[in-house]
C-alpha cells in the first residue's frame, strides 16, 4: 500500500509541476510603457494593436509602423524602446524575482532597438542576449542601441 500512495503522490507532484510551468508561461513578462504612432503586438499568429499599459508575453512579436515607437518595462526593470519600422520577437524570458537569474532572448529582426538592462543581466551577464539577422549579441553592459536592416 505504501508504494501505491507513493506512486500516487509522485503522480500528483509531477501534474502539480506541470500546471506551475504552464501558469508561469502565461505570466506577462513585461508592460507597454510609451507607445507613439502604431505599434501590434502579434500572439500565437494574431496582431493585437499595441496600447499603453498591455502586457507582453514572452513569444510576442512587437512591430513599430513607419511613425512608430514603444517602450516597454520587463519584470526584471529591463527597458526596451523600438523605433520606427521595427520588429522584436521576446524568445525566451525566465526570471526568478527572489534570486535574481533567469533568462533573456530576443531576436531584432528589423528597425532599431535600445535597451537598458535589469536584473537578470546584473546578476547573470550572459543571460541576456539579442540576435540580429547579421549577429548574436550578448549583453554585458547596461545600456545598449543595435540597429538591424534598413532600420
Amino acid at each position: 500500500m505504501a508504494n501505491r500512495n507513493s506512486s500516487v503522490l509522485g503522480c500528483v507532484a509531477a501534474i502539480a509541476v506541470l500546471l506551475g510551468q504552464v501558469a508561469w508561461a502565461a505570466d506577462p513578462i513585461g508592460t507597454v510603457k510609451t507607445l507613439g504612432g502604431a505599434a501590434t503586438i502579434t500572439r500565437e499568429g494574431a496582431a493585437i494593436p499595441a496600447t499603453l499599459g498591455m502586457s507582453v508575453f514572452q513569444a510576442d512579436t512587437i512591430a513599430t509602423a513607419a511613425g512608430g515607437r514603444i517602450g516597454i518595462t520587463f519584470v526584471d526593470n529591463s527597458t526596451m524602446s523600438l523605433g520606427p519600422n521595427a520588429s522584436l520577437s521576446l524568445d525566451t524570458f525566465r526570471f526568478d524575482s527572489t534570486t535574481y537569474e533567469g533568462q533573456f532572448q530576443t531576436t531584432l529582426k528589423q528597425g532599431t532597438l535600445a535597451a537598458v538592462s535589469g536584473r537578470i543581466a546584473k546578476q547573470t551577464p550572459e543571460a541576456m542576449t539579442v540576435r540580429t539577422p547579421s549577429a548574436i549579441l550578448g549583453v554585458r553592459g547596461t545600456k545598449f542601441v543595435v540597429q538591424a536592416g534598413g532600420g
